[in-house]
This record gives structure tokens, C-alpha cells and sequence, in this order.
């Protein structure tokens, strides 16, 4: 089985999540299909990476990555900082015990009432345009508030390797990075209250080594940006991107490498000109992909012209990345099992399906498994991150899965 299998214990012939089996937990839960989160799993992700990274950088959580209440409860008393993406994650964050001077709103097409929303609440708005510059002021004044404030930068370089380029190029996110000195003019003449900069140039990399180069030329654009503003700067976000395995043949991020980079330049390069700021690496997938597991029930086991169909009450409405639907170009398997088999070897190949009625919910093509029978839980991993909330839960009426953190 995968290196993301072996995370979780087997007992008693079943993966385990927090301790539980998933037969157990199925139970517990109500049925199938249902997303079960290792809350063990994430302080221990939380620990490595505080190992890692050097002493005098913050850690960040995107919550877009997982947006599940308790999950987001959890993670606020081990991380420093909460990112939303709107204004429904904005109340999830403030609802845990982070203060709101820690949490910070990124995202195009902020509406005109997540402003107002955000202003009131004090929390750091990440500007992606000029034009949203006034609509800021505009809540601002209408409050008879100032406005936390700051500039996320779209990078004049790209970051090779990443699984999706949030920067480089015509980008909807960020201001261009020519066109922030400009920017920063009209932020003072407003006074608004700027803190500082933020940039992300990818997601899912996997390359320690483009990682790092990365990095190196994010810190370069952020100080050459910091010497226009004329007062202090507070905060970088100097973004993340650090990437989880998910196929056959894909190698872990080497994170002490990572992390050994970032301290280089803190010491070398940020400190000496900022040497209060809050320098801050925002991640989402990377915390919570790997603590995360879809279990689904095998309703129907087929055989087609020779090849071994096992179909399932979930499918792509509930894990559509799994279905190969969300960024991959060419579709691959992600880690799968049969769950309560878990002590078993593989004696068959099957391909697992869901119960949508179209040839796109495909959730494992061609897989070595143990003989699955009508009942037995095939478990997905790497299901943390972007799993519920990013699929199409809507689509066919089917009831929406269960979440639990255990």
C-alpha cells in the first residue's frame, strides 16, 4: 500500500482514523459516504513543519483548502495567522479564538459587503486591484474605520512545476509588480492602513530546489517593493506552495531543505531590513491534504467484457479530484483501498465508480485491491485538502457526506 496508507494504523484488518476504525467510525457517523480528518495527524503535520521552518517566520493557514469548522477550530490554536478567501470563511475564523488582527482576506471580486464585512471585523484585506482600493476606502469611510490593508503582488516570474500558477503573467490575482509603486501612491494619499505585501506564485510543487528559487525571488521582489513604501512594514506573506504526494512515483518534499532556505534568507536578507515584521508562509493542502480520508460503501460489484466494476454510494460530487476532474491533465489514481481489508494483499484488479450517471465519476481506473465484496469501505486518501468543498455536491440531488475530525 502507499506511503499515505501507512499513515493511518490498522486494527483489527481496518484503517483507523484518530484510533477508530472505519467500521467503527461508519457507525458512529451514520453510514457512508462520509470524510473522516485525523486531528492527531494534523498537530503532528503542524509539528514538522514548526521543526522545520526557522523560529522567526509565522505559519499561515488557507482555509480554503478545508473550510470544516472544527477543522479550522483545531488549526487555530497551532498556526498564526487564518487566510480566507470570503466572507462565509471569514466567519469561520473569527468564530475560533484567533483575533481578528490574524486573519487576513485574499480572493478577486471581493463584493462591496465583504468589504464593509471585513473593515468592520478588522481584518487585513489583501488588495488584488486598483479599483478595489476605493471600494475599500469607500467601507472605510462609510464605517468611520480605517482600513487594515494589504498589497498582494503578482510577481513578474513564474514558478515552474506548481500544479496551479497563481502568478506571472496577466494574472486576476494581484496587482502587477510594476504597477505597485503607483499603487502604494494612492494607498497613502487615502490612508489606508498598509501593512505590507504578500505574494503566491503556485500550488502543489513538490521541487524543494524550485521551491527555494522561488523564494529567493519572492524576498528580492518584496524588499525592492518595500523600499517605495514610506513608512514601516508590518507583514510579507511570502506564500507557500509546498506540495503532497498523490500518484504513483511522486516523491515527498524535501521540507528541511525548504526550511533551510527560508532561514537563510531571513537572516540574510529579511531581518536586517525589516527586523519586526511578521514573515509569513501561507499553507492549505500541505497541512491538511494528507490527514484526510473519503470512505465510500461498495452497493454493486460488476463484471463488464473482463474487467471487475466496484460501484459505490459516493463519487465525484463529494471527492471530485480523485475523479481526475479538478486541474489533472492527464488522469491518475489516487491512493485507494479497501478499508476493512487493509491487513490483505491485492488478488484482483478493479476499477471503482460512484453512482453518478456519467462516465466522468471514475474515483480509481484499474487497481490492484483485495477482492472487494457488496458492503466493504474503499477508503480514498490524500483526501484533507480540496475535497468536499471544491466538488459538485449539488449535481444529481445526491445528500451531501458527512464530515468528522476524530
Amino acid at each position: 500500500m502507499s506511503a499515505a496508507a501507512d499513515r493511518f494504523a490498522v486494527e483489527d484488518g481496518c484503517y483507523a482514523v484518530g484510533g477508530v476504525p472505519l467500521d467503527r467510525l461508519a457507525e458512529r457517523v451514520g453510514g457512508t459516504p462520509f470524510f473522516a480528518y485525523d486531528r492527531a495527524l494534523l498537530a503532528a503535520r503542524v509539528a514538522e513543519l514548526r521543526a522545520a521552518l526557522p523560529d522567526d517566520v509565522e505559519l499561515g493557514y488557507a482555509i480554503k483548502a478545508n473550510p470544516m469548522p472544527a477543522v479550522v477550530q483545531h488549526l487555530s490554536g497551532l498556526v498564526d495567522w487564518l487566510d480566507v478567501a470570503s466572507a462565509g470563511e471569514m466567519r469561520v475564523a473569527l468564530d475560533t479564538p484567533a483575533p481578528a488582527g490574524r486573519v487576513s482576506f485574499a480572493g478577486p471580486g471581493k463584493t462591496d459587503g465583504e468589504l464593509r464585512q471585513t473593515v468592520a471585523a478588522g481584518v487585513l484585506i489583501e488588495l488584488e486591484s486598483a479599483g478595489e482600493v476605493d471600494r475599500v476606502l469607500a467601507a472605510g469611510e462609510a464605517l468611520g474605520a480605517r482600513p487594515q490593508v494589504a498589497v498582494r503582488v503578482n510577481p513578474d516570474f513564474q514558478v515552474k512545476g506548481s500544479g496551479m500558477r497563481m502568478g506571472g503573467g496577466p494574472q486576476q490575482f494581484g496587482v502587477d509588480a510594476e504597477s505597485v509603486p503607483a499603487l502604494l501612491d494612492r494607498i497613502a494619499a487615502a490612508e489606508l492602513d498598509l501593512h505590507g505585501f504578500h505574494v503566491f506564485a503556485g500550488s502543489q510543487n513538490l521541487s524543494a530546489e524550485i521551491l527555494c528559487e522561488a523564494q529567493e525571488r519572492t524576498v528580492e521582489l518584496l524588499l525592492r517593493l518595500v523600499e517605495a513604501v514610506g513608512g514601516p512594514v508590518r507583514y510579507l506573506n511570502v506564500g507557500g506552495g509546498f506540495g503532497i504526494p498523490y500518484f504513483e512515483g511522486d516523491e515527498p518534499l524535501d521540507l528541511a531543505a525548504v526550511g533551510s532556505n527560508l532561514a537563510r534568507l531571513s537572516r540574510e536578507r529579511i531581518r536586517p531590513a525589516l527586523p519586526d515584521a511578521h514573515v509569513v508562509v501561507e499553507l492549505g493542502r500541505y497541512i491538511v491534504g494528507e490527514c484526510g480520508v473519503y470512505v465510500t460503501r461498495v452497493v454493486d460489484r460488476k463484471e463488464s467484457r473482463g474487467r471487475t466494476f466496484l460501484v459505490v454510494d459516493g463519487g465525484m460530487h463529494h471527492q471530485l479530484a480523485a475523479s481526475g476532474n479538478f486541474g489533472q491533465v492527464i488522469r491518475r489514481n489516487y491512493p485507494v483501498a479497501i478499508a476493512n481489508r487493509a491487513d490483505r494483499e491485492p488478488d484482483e484488479t478493479a476499477t471503482v465508480v460512484g453512482c453518478l450517471c456519467t462516465p466522468l465519476d471514475l474515483m480509481a481506473d484499474q487497481v490492484e485491491l483485495p477482492a472487494a465484496r457488496v458492503g466493504d469501505l474503499v477508503a480514498i486518501f490524500q483526501a484533507g485538502a480540496y475535497g468536499l468543498t471544491a466538488s459538485p455536491t449539488a449535481f444529481l440531488g445526491h445528500p451531501a457526506p458527512a464530515e468528522v475530525l476524530v
